[in-house]
């Protein structure tokens, strides 16, 4: 009986001592937090005051915090309160402006796509416009962000836009006036053949999911009886959207998905909170490797859950959940603070950011170290990798030189050119580029000082090198020559090989002129092999329950 108070007094004093270790661990990083800081803040007044140049403190302490961030992962950013409507602008969707986007074309800054039925469009801007001033300010040597900067501003307020166009040779004056620009996240929806209702979906912001809503109603309403969701392409945005998006399809209080991070306190559950509208309509949904964040919590939960069929290639694999942190003078963090777990307990993060290799590069999560999990049903899904479809569609193999065409703008410019011969085009479900376009442009192409790169010639340099180092080169060159002639950029050659795919580039930047984003889509959607599978799987209900059963294992 003596030695119970003796053990309850060796406990007392480790779980003490356990204590004080935690404590003094605690203490002396905070100490060493503190020097850095005030290392940091002795150079930064040693080189204002003595550096032999004068030195932009702002510009040097914005570009040292990136450079320290990058070190942690691409979502941890830093917005100073300059930059602070961008970070509004990825959470509302909404700022105030013409409805434009600008980019960099032969030293100039270029309109690249009005939006439709917003201000710039209403104005009558065109893509290929060169901005050369606003409200008097010379914009000829500007930057894109100082362009960008100048074209917002307050709802309501007016602005004076002198531009070029390409062909005429007077410069125009247009009067705008800045709206509260809202972008619309359904792109498309329509009711496709075989009653299947389709819509495409572009991001999770403020919303967003009332508008899913209302879409899918409607589309039932118009006869749809399956539904199509495509999230190729949408890169994330607000996870309680991604929650109500699945909550239209998936009853009551079901858990979504779960967040953990260091601060235990701040770990969440997040689930449906509405009556759903609809738990029986079979759906697929389209995903690829730009779908990502909130996009793979609406796949991957409706996978878990056995609620969708998922069609495409595998999704980027962001398992990471950012929260926005107020900083003094108006700035703002954006920090990773915790994981995200679908329903199945699988985190989908492709990507380790905590252990980088020596160049400071990080590898994806190898499939030998991802973990098995189960459906609802019981089928096998993994962690680690993002969303695997069940029905992976392969991807076609492009040639670079379609990279470089629009790279440099040379498609762009064509078809800025192209336009002004043409007034109107065929609908995007019928349009084609005639073959006397296409040598047109090849002929355009050759007119210009267009240089394109390949991996493989560069590839090659690296193998011979190798080869004259370890004495194989003069056995082997004649067979090496014969592969490097073969492998050496011919723009005739590859604007013949690879025309079908510059065809289609060509195309899509012509319905993006005519049509708009809207008629983009409808033009890819009608060779569209994930569309044309999801259609068979729809049409077909015994292949479709059967795909969301787990498979019967084979001998």
């Amino acid at each position: 009986m003596k030695k119970i108070p003796f053990l309850i007094l060796i406990l007392l004093v480790t779980t003490t001592a356990m204590g004080q270790t935690t404590q003094a661990d605690k203490n002396k990083r905070y100490f060493d937090i503190n020097k850095s800081i005030d290392i940091f803040n002795s150079v930064i007044r040693e080189l204002d005051m003595f550096y032999v140049d004068s030195v932009k403190v702002d510009s040097l302490i914005n570009s040292t915090i990136r450079t320290m961030l990058a070190r942690m992962d691409p979502y941890t950013e830093y917005y100073a309160e300059e930059n602070i409507k961008d970070l509004q602008f990825m959470t509302t969707g909404e700022y105030g402006g013409i409805g434009a986007i600008i980019s960099y074309n032969d030293n100039r800054v270029v309109i690249n796509e009005p939006y439709k039925g917003l201000p710039a469009d209403r104005a009558g801007l065109k893509a290929g416009d060169t901005i050369l001033q606003i409200d008097g300010s010379d914009m000829r040597k500007a930057t894109v962000k100082e362009v960008s900067d100048k074209l917002k501003g307050m709802p309501g307020t007016s602005l004076k836009l002198r531009i070029h166009r390409p062909g005429e040779k007077k410069s125009r004056e247009m009067k705008l006036v800045r709206e509260k620009i809202e972008i619309d996240p359904i792109t498309y929806a329509d009711v496709l053949n075989d009653n299947v209702g389709y819509l495409h979906f572009s991001g999770f912001t403020n919303g967003s999911s009332d508008r899913v809503k209302e879409t899918v109603l409607d589309l039932k309403r118009r006869g749809a009886e399956s539904l199509v969701i495509d999230l190729r392409g949408n890169g994330g945005g607000i996870l309680d959207e991604a929650v109500n998006v699945v909550n239209l399809f998936v009853k009551k209080g079901v858990e979504i998905v779960s967040t953990r991070g260091k601060v235990k306190q701040w770990d969440r559950s997040y689930r449906t909170q509405y009556q759903p509208i609809d738990t029986l309509m079979p759906i697929v949904v389209l995903i690829d490797t730009g779908s990502a964040s909130a996009s793979e919590i609406v796949a991957g939960s409706l996978q878990d859950l056995d609620r969708a069929v998922i069609i495409g290639n595998r999704s980027f694999g962001k398992g990471l959940v950012q929260t926005p942190r107020d900083l003094p003078y108006g700035g703002n963090i954006k920090i990773t603070t915790s994981k995200y777990y679908i329903p199945s307990g699988r985190c989908i993060q492709a990507l380790d950011y905590s252990h980088r290799n020596p160049d400071g590069s990080v590898a994806r999560v190898p499939d030998s170290l991802t973990q098995v999990f189960r459906t609802r049903n019981g089928r096998e899904v993994r962690d680690g990798g993002g969303i695997i479809p069940d029905y992976v569609i392969p991807q076609e193999k492009s040639g670079t030189i379609g990279y470089y065409l629009l790279a440099n703008n040379i498609i762009f410019n064509f078809v800025t050119e192209w336009a002004m011969k043409h007034p109107t085009v065929d609908a995007p479900e019928s349009f084609q580029l005639s073959d006397a376009d296409y040598e047109e442009f090849k002929q355009y192409v050759k007119g210009r000082d267009f240089q394109y790169d390949q991996m493989s010639n560069r590839s090659l340099q690296s193998l011979k090198e190798i080869m004259e180092f370890e004495g194989y080169f003069s056995n082997a060159s004649e067979e090496f020559n014969a592969l490097k002639k073969k492998l050496q950029p011919d723009l005739d050659r590859d604007l013949e090989l690879f025309g079908k795919e510059i065809r289609k580039m060509i195309e899509t930047e012509i319905m993006q002129r005519y049509y708009y984003k809207e008629g983009v889509l409808m033009y890819e959607l009608r060779d569209d092999p994930v569309l044309k599978k999801a259609r068979e799987v729809l049409k077909n209900r015994e292949l479709y329950d059967r795909t969301l059963q787990p498979q019967p294992e084979r001998a």
